[in-house]
């Protein structure tokens, strides 16, 4: 299963909650919470082809753009499934993970999902009936580990096309 994972600037490692316009970029590797989810990737024989990424700034000023360009990187890619986050409690970066989510359900046949914590209430309550928002622990929070699994299989789940364990999800 051939996995692309979406990041704001900081979860990438391009910059710090300054640098918001950092522009749209791939990076080729593990990077961010993927390098933690590399034994959940294996369990579910998962392989991260990519990240794309971009600043928060740089995606709310460009969203219809920024959307567009990573829904076709990731079917160039051959993704079956995008996970876009986790987002933690990043507004900005959480409201990017559940539209680019959307939009990929909605326009490809890549399944794509999104992770964020509690703490994104609006954004979860406008998505959470359209995609499957995994549940996150804030950043710097207790629970990251089982999150980065539940991610992962949901991921797989989704891929296989079998039902989803909503306990984990909003």
């Amino acid at each position: 299963m051939k996995i692309v994972m979406i990041y704001d600037q900081i979860q990438s490692g391009a910059g710090t909650k300054d640098d918001k316009m950092v522009a749209l970029n791939i990076k080729q590797e593990l990077v961010g919470p993927a390098i933690m989810m590399e034994q959940y990737l294996k369990e579910i024989d998962g392989n991260v082809v990519a990240t794309l990424y971009c600043g928060n700034g740089y995606y709310m000023e460009n969203k219809e753009e920024v959307i567009r360009k990573l829904t076709a990187m990731s079917e160039k890619l051959g993704a079956d499934v995008v996970m876009c986050g986790p987002s933690f409690n990043y507004l900005e970066f959480s409201q990017m993970s559940a539209e680019v989510a959307k939009n990929i359900n909605e326009k490809t046949s890549i399944k794509a999902l999104a992770a964020m914590s509690e703490e994104n209430i609006e954004t979860i309550e406008k998505y959470k009936n359209e995609i499957n928002i995994i549940k996150t622990p804030k950043k710097g929070g207790t629970g990251l580990s089982e999150s980065l699994k539940n991610m992962c299989h949901v991921a797989k789940d989704m891929y296989e096309n079998k039902d989803i364990d909503k306990s984990v999800c909003f």
